[in-house]
């Protein structure tokens, strides 16, 4: 089956459907008002990175002209006008929506204010902010005809300015403030009053404040409008072979910082001589992904809005849970995961739990060695912390940082550096394979035999993210998973050396074989009249193979059930095509990162973890892992999972053939089910019994 012969929608429209499902929870009047200008912010990060990722990635493919509707499918021109449609749509939807939180807010007593609405005492407040913590952060550039046009930094927002000369023998001027974002934080909380709040933009502090600076040269402000750049992000690698990880990697994050622009946003209220001024000096069009926007750029700064006000503007986030096998704290973790399986699924449970097993094992004097792979890591990481307590302590420790994390490259060449400095044996993966995978092997001495305890999980070693993404860690001592772990890191450290798996589906070797052979089976069984089904939850599902084989299992009877956070190229409710097929997206207070894969096998199911999306990048450029779960309580847990996500109708979207995002609705008489409350609730309820049993057991055994 040829591709171009099966429905397929486009990957960046479809990704541009979810950031949509973004947008709704900040129009969503059930979610809390703070919480609302959070999704403002995640929807704007979002974008950014669309921009500078995806949408640059389409430039690049319009330089190759025809060759390119060959390689990607379609005409990159075209689809450029298009995307560009949806995000003007989506920006004025955006807008919309802030203009009405302004409105709640106000409601609720709190005000963000301009600098056209401030009060006597305000504007002395502002002054004096502006004077004392401000200033010595800002340095304007007067943009002289004469002179290149001033550097535009990536992801930077900027006051363009249009300067009135004092003197009428002087010509007007234009200038450029860039708006700090790191030595500043960007809302400044004015006094109170009558019990009210009220907070300022950075933004607007300047804009109130900018005669201060350019008087002296004998300028007044005349009008001051918001714009910024988004520059091409993808990694220029260096093919010098003289050259180390380290320093390639170093130099490529360099070149993207002066990466081609490829988009400009400006604030709509702009002037046109302004706009064709600005946009000549920059050498782009209009059609050049030129974006109207708002007063206001940087959105993202809305994620770390201030919490004022009431208790509930924002989300009661409930305490997580510790698991109920490790929360009597009567012995080490290591020996709990000997005797049993452990399922941990973040934020419902705490992280603690995992950078409490990397502790221990730091000083655990039958603890040999530590290998683990990073890919991003916390600012300040209690996981590389242990890590280097564990080289401290004498053990052998091998940790491989995938330098190429994108956007995380810096962080992750500095915990390189310092892992080397403290003794640990550093790798980098695999030339040309981006190593995606979330491992950890524990090797200990234990009455003389070699002993191993597995993780495999399906997000990142981070403590900040595990507090907002869903995330998978299976523990466990079994000998053949942990012996399949060992042979992977014997890969990443020997790349010429390439097993066979028992266990592990292992890309990009075995796993999309593998999973090729799971559908098949079920195919199989479906035209044998048994019955035959798959549940497949993932982030994004694009590869068009893969699509392929889900249609050709519709056709056949398979029911399909998929549970898709992002992009989503399969097409819905085509008859002939999908009429087996049901697809969802959850989106709500955390973000959805776990997958889970679940084929019927005709009652004997296969049910996997997997860091790995159904996307070619994953299963064919990088190196992922699937893990199969034996133990019977995990397997319970994770399709008890399912069955809440499944009978989920709030915060849950129907994935159709139009991409409308329509929720899906409670029946008439059927109770609420937020998927994300009921899986904490579940996992509450678990651990509630589980000591109860257990304490019961011990009166008994005392009595």
């Amino acid at each position: 089956m040829k591709h171009k012969d099966f429905p397929y929608i486009n990957r960046e429209i479809s990704w541009l459907s979810f950031n949509e499902r973004v947008l709704q929870e900040a129009a969503d009047k059930t979610t809390p008002l703070i919480e609302r200008l959070k999704f403002l912010g995640i929807f704007s990060n979002n974008r950014d990175e669309f921009y500078r990722v995806r949408v640059a990635t389409v430039k690049r493919l319009v330089k190759l002209g025809k060759k390119a509707i060959s390689l990607y499918g379609e005409d990159p021109r075209e689809l450029l006008t298009r995307l560009q449609r949806k995000v003007i749509e989506q920006q004025n939807h955006f807008e919309t929506i802030y203009q009405e939180l302004l409105g709640e807010l106000a409601a609720k007593g709190v005000f963000i204010v301009n600098e056209k609405q401030l009060t006597g005492t305000q504007k002395i407040h502002v002054s004096e902010f502006f004077s004392n913590e401000l200033v010595s952060s800002l340095f304007p550039v007067m943009i002289d005809d004469s002179k290149p046009f001033p550097y535009m930094k990536d992801k930077a927002s900027y006051l363009f300015l249009k300067l009135e000369s004092k003197h009428k023998d002087k010509k007007n001027k234009f200038a450029l403030i860039e708006i700090p974002s790191q030595s500043s934080a960007r809302f400044v909380i004015l006094p109170k009053h009558n019990n009210k709040h009220y907070i300022m933009m950075v933004d607007d502090v300047i804009r109130y404040n900018t005669d201060k600076i350019f008087e002296v040269f004998g300028y007044r402000t005349t009008e001051a409008y918001n714009i910024k750049l988004t520059r091409d992000a993808e990694l220029d690698m260096d093919n010098d072979v003289s050259k180390s990880m380290i320093e390639k990697i170093s130099k490529s994050v360099k070149a993207r910082k002066q990466g081609q622009p490829v988009r400009f946003v400006y604030d709509a209220a702009m002037p046109d001589d302004m706009l064709r001024y600005i946009m000549k000096k920059l050498g782009m069009a209009k059609k050049d992904n030129a974006i109207p926007g708002g007063r206001y750029h940087n959105f993202k700064n809305f994620i770390d809005f201030p919490r004022l006000g009431e208790k509930d503007l924002v989300y009661n986030h409930p305490v997580p849970l510790q698991h109920p096998y490790l929360a009597q704290n009567t012995t080490t973790t290591l020996r709990v995961i000997k005797q049993k399986d452990i399922l941990l699924h973040y934020p419902y449970h705490s992280y603690n739990q995992i950078i409490n097993l990397l502790r221990e094992a730091s000083i655990d004097p039958s603890v040999e060695s530590i290998k683990i792979t990073l890919y991003r890591v916390a600012d300040s990481s209690k996981i590389a912390n242990a890590l280097i307590n564990a080289v401290k302590n004498g053990k052998k420790v091998l940790v491989l940082v995938e330098l190429q994390a994108r956007f995380d490259e810096e962080n992750n060449i500095y915990w390189a550096n310092k892992l080397q400095e403290e003794g640990a044996k550093v790798i980098f993966g695999v030339p040309g394979l981006k190593v995606h995978s979330k491992l950890f092997v524990i090797s200990t001495r234990e009455n003389g035999k070699e002993v191993h305890y597995a993780h495999i999980g399906t997000g990142n070693f981070n403590e900040k993210t595990s507090r907002i993404y869903t995330d998978f860690s299976l523990l466990t001592a079994h000998k053949e998973i942990a012996g399949d772990l060992n042979r992977v890191f014997e890969f990443y450290e020997n790349n010429f050396k390439v097993h066979n798996f028992k266990h592990l589906l292992v890309a990009p070797f075995y796993m999309r074989k593998s999973l090729v052979t799971l559908i098949n089976k079920e195919i199989h069984n479906a035209r044998q009249g048994k019955p035959a089904s798959m549940i497949l939850k993932m982030n994004s599902l694009v590869d068009k193979d893969m699509i392929a084989k889900l249609y050709e299992a519709s056709k056949t009877g398979v029911e399909i059930t998929l549970i898709i956070r992002g992009a989503c190229s399969l097409v819905t409710e085509i008859e002939g095509w999908s009429d087996n097929i049901k697809a969802y997206s959850i989106v709500d207070k955390y973000l959805e990162h776990a997958r889970i894969f679940v084929f019927h096998n005709n009652g004997n199911e296969k049910i996997f973890i997997s860091s790995a999306d159904w996307m070619s990048r994953n299963l064919d450029n990088r190196s992922e892992v699937a893990v199969p779960i034996y133990d019977p309580v995990v397997r319970k847990q994770l399709k008890d999972i399912l069955r809440i996500q499944l009978s989920g109708n709030t915060k849950v979207r129907i994935l159709d053939r139009l991409q409308e995002n329509i929720y899906k609705k409670a029946k008439p008489g059927e109770k609420k089910v937020r998927v994300q409350d009921e899986v904490y609730n579940y996992f509450k309820k678990e651990k509630e019994h589980y000591l109860n049993s257990t304490n019961k057991q011990k009166h008994i055994q005392q009595h």
